[in-house]
């Protein structure tokens, strides 16, 4: 029976491969972290650093909580104060979309029901985010993230 022998060749073979295997996952990893990023958050974050603390007290000062739902081919977008009550906002501008693109990103027309806002759209299942852009009937700016999950 003849014995094999671990030769030079072999361990520049599995030296290379092993490292070509690395790279290769890194590359593709990158690729899609690039192609995923849904872009700027802010044009100046120096400039947003600075209003931060100023803007996140007035928005907590307005004691908002929301909540967004969907069913049957709608959202629902619940805005109330700190007694529960449905808040009427000045202006909403909100996207939905998924958190790790913005392929599917919608801008859906939202419509105040007398208790929260309603507009027709059809999602399919997982994680979604609401980013909302609310105007207080006083002039306050509310902007917030809103986690919506829909189930299957």
């Amino acid at each position: 029976m003849s014995e094999r022998q671990l030769t030079g060749r072999h361990v520049a073979a599995i030296f290379v491969g092993a490292f070509g295997v690395i790279i290769a996952v890194n590359i593709a990893l990158a690729v899609s972290a690039v192609k995923t990023f849904p872009g700027l958050e802010v044009k100046n974050s120096y400039v947003a650093s600075q209003e931060f603390n100023t803007r996140l007290h007035e928005q907590l000062a307005l004691g908002w909580t929301v909540r967004a739902d969907e069913r049957d081919g709608e959202i629902f977008l619940a805005i109330t104060d700190r007694e529960g009550k449905p808040v009427q906002v000045a202006s909403l501008d909100a996207v939905v979309g998924r958190a790790t693109h913005v392929r599917d990103d919608v801008t859906p027309d939202f419509a105040f029901d007398g208790t929260r806002y309603v507009a027709p759209l059809e999602l399919g299942p997982g994680n979604w985010n609401v980013r909302m852009d609310a105007r207080a009937l006083d002039g306050t700016e509310f902007t917030q993230r809103v986690i919506l999950h829909v189930k299957e």
